[in-house]
């Protein structure tokens, strides 16, 4: 057969049907010619049979002796508001490409590694912490790997189904793993399938296929880990999968057990985080030293321009709430965490440092921060330079108030929750994947309702980067806990909007007929301001959240006052603000089926497709 011209050049696509048929159709009568290492083929092969026919892409170098193996990952278990929030396109696979070499494969040098997504071409943060987990894991493999190890390990799995062996070893290792995809289910591997491809003889596969339960290996719900993963601890995510289908599909498994938990370890050391209630949603950088240097070289933190040009109005709610923390009494309690950020004239010192607060100079930072709405009218390269002859920590603290808040949120266009009679309304999505999976599971066994949780808004930067906690007899309470230990919430509007309004010395909660009087004075009095208004024009800010709450037996009801003692079991999905001592309806019930009719439809329409 002649092979010339047919290997890939520049100009063909990746994954291209044609060239891959040629590529596994040929290969018995042109390895030679093609150098390509037997084990790469059974590799190759073993991801197509365990995955799909697309879940594997090659580009051969032949004259320089390279190869790229294009992995594609499924992402689409991500939950769509995971996937906004972390930057990611889960409708398309994630690419892992690996450089071998074509003749020497697990012999050869280690292989380089590209993270990307082809539609992503803007801020893929994410693919560069994968990059780097997926390298140091390459990095810890090489350090034994070889072609013959590789025959080796296979040999000695295989061995497990000799017939006076057990089939129990295997059954452990098979294992559903959490998230679970939204794809429908794969056909079974057929025994004839693994037979040559995986290079295993044919009296093991038949015991292995015949005596297993039934193993729809095409899913990539279905672990094939030499241990039994645990969705509910995230450490199961750092165990190393078996290589007994060869390194590819490894390091495709190591990814798919990687993915859902990025948001739990540090961007940079891949330790895992340690908060009061559990990770947050965003991936974030953990308070080491060391890390938050590195952060600093690496650049990430230098979107503060891009947010404020797509999300100003958050930006400019994100430095509202730390100005509220750092100015009140209790700030050395609530102000939490405290900014770890690198000085630009010294890059080796800490400008700021969680372990020598000096809330002083802190407060004359944040007050050389330019508003927003001033940010939003000009060049932004030039309003930094203004912020810099100002004060020049002041931009590096606005890069820290944005990249430090871990939860999502996004302003609601005009389709909002009109009885909340504000335009300042967000949708807050502060869980992270574990958890919301946790939540939807309770959610069918119990149902969900909605209600409502106030906090002064002192309180709320430390929240959206530690999460709702359940602060009942703790240093962080401040309102008692006249009904036992756990979140606050009622579905009575007037009952947070009270405890909203308390903090800054203020500890009396305010009567449902002052709310009303306050509500009806506000109403009737002209507004001095257009009530669209983009950007918050007053410091003198209350704020309530609208969360979802499981209705477990759990939950406790003392009338309108509810007390979950289940962190796990509550969910915050929206926030609104009011200015100037302006509150909204204080006659607002949850419960009632009209407010709860138009709470689905802002959902509908914010939660699944924002």
């Amino acid at each position: 057969m002649d092979i010339k011209g047919q290997f890939w050049n520049d100009d063909d696509s990746e994954g291209d049907n044609e060239s891959e048929e040629f590529l596994y159709g040929v290969q018995g009568s042109c390895a030679a010619d093609l150098y390509r290492h037997p084990q790469l083929d059974a590799d190759i092969e073993a991801v197509k049979e365990i995955y799909s026919e697309n879940s594997v892409s090659i580009r051969e170098y032949g004259t320089i002796d390279d190869v790229d193996i294009d992995l594609h990952i499924n992402i689409s278990f991500l939950d769509e508001e995971v996937s906004t929030a972390w930057k990611v396109l889960r409708t398309e696979p994630i690419v892992l490409r690996l450089r071998f070499s074509l003749s020497q494969y697990l012999d050869g040098p280690e292989p380089s590694i590209e993270v990307f997504q082809p539609s992503n071409k803007e801020g893929f943060g994410l693919g560069l912490q994968l990059k780097k987990i997926l390298g140091m894991f390459t990095s810890q493999q090489w350090k034994h790997l070889s072609n013959d190890f590789l025959k080796t390990q296979q040999e000695k799995r295989h061995s497990w189904f000799k017939a006076s062996g057990t089939i129990k070893k295997f059954r452990a290792g098979l294992s559903i793993f959490s998230p679970i995809p939204k794809s429908p289910s794969f056909p079974i591997i057929q025994d004839s399938m693994l037979k040559g491809k995986l290079g295993v003889p044919e009296l093991r596969v038949g015991r292995l296929m015949n005596r297993s339960i039934s193993c729809t290996m095409k899913n990539p719900k279905v672990e094939v880990f030499g241990y039994p993963p645990s969705p509910q601890v995230s450490g199961h995510c750092k165990n190393i999968p078996t290589l007994e289908f060869g390194f590819l599909v490894q390091i495709m498994k190591y990814a798919e057990q990687r993915i859902p938990t990025l948001n739990e370890y540090c961007v940079v050391c891949d330790e895992q985080h340690v908060f009061q209630n559990g990770s947050m949603l965003k991936p974030a950088v953990c308070t080491r030293e060391l890390c938050v240097f590195s952060f600093y070289t690496l650049g990430v933190m230098s979107g503060a321009a891009e947010e404020v040009a797509t999300g100003a109005e958050v930006v400019d709610l994100l430095v509202a709430m730390c100005r509220a923390a750092l100015e009140s009494p209790r700030k050395s309690i609530i102000f939490e965490p405290y900014p770890s950020v690198v000085d630009p004239t010294d890059p080796k010192t800490l400008a700021f440092n969680p372990k020598k607060k000096n809330y002083e100079r802190l407060q004359k930072a944040l007050d050389s921060v330019m508003s927003i709405r001033e940010m939003t009218q000009g060049s932004y390269l030039e309003i930094k330079k203004q912020m810099d002859k100002l004060d020049p920590l002041a931009h590096p603290l606005l890069q820290w108030i944005i990249s430090s808040n871990r939860s999502h949120i996004v302003k609601l266009p005009l389709s909002r929750l009109k009885f909340m009679h504000t335009s300042h309304q967000f949708l807050l999505l502060s869980s992270p994947p574990a958890k919301e999976a946790r939540f939807r599971t309770a959610k069918k066994l119990y149902g969900s309702t909605f209600a409502f949780h106030g906090s002064h808004i002192e309180n709320w930067h430390s929240i959206l980067r530690n999460g709702l906690v359940n602060a009942s007899y703790t240093k962080l309470q401040l309102h008692g806990a006249a009904y036992g230990k756990g979140i606050y919430l009622s579905p009575i509007s007037s009952i947070s909007f009270g405890y909203s309004g308390m903090g800054k010395g203020q500890h009396r909660m305010p009567s449902k007929d002052e709310l009303v009087q306050r509500y009806n004075r506000m109403n009737t009095i002209p507004q001095t301001r257009s009530i669209q208004s983009r950007f918050l024009q007053s410091r003198n800010l209350n704020c309530i959240a609208l969360c979802e709450v499981i209705t477990s037996k759990d939950l406790q009801k003392h009338g309108n006052i509810w007390v979950c003692p289940v962190s796990d079991h509550v969910c915050t999905r929206f926030f609104f603000v009011y200015e100037d001592g302006q509150v909204g309806d204080a006659n607002i019930n949850t419960q009632d089926p009209k407010i709860q009719k138009e709470i689905m439809r802002v959902i509908g329409t914010q939660v699944y497709t924002n």
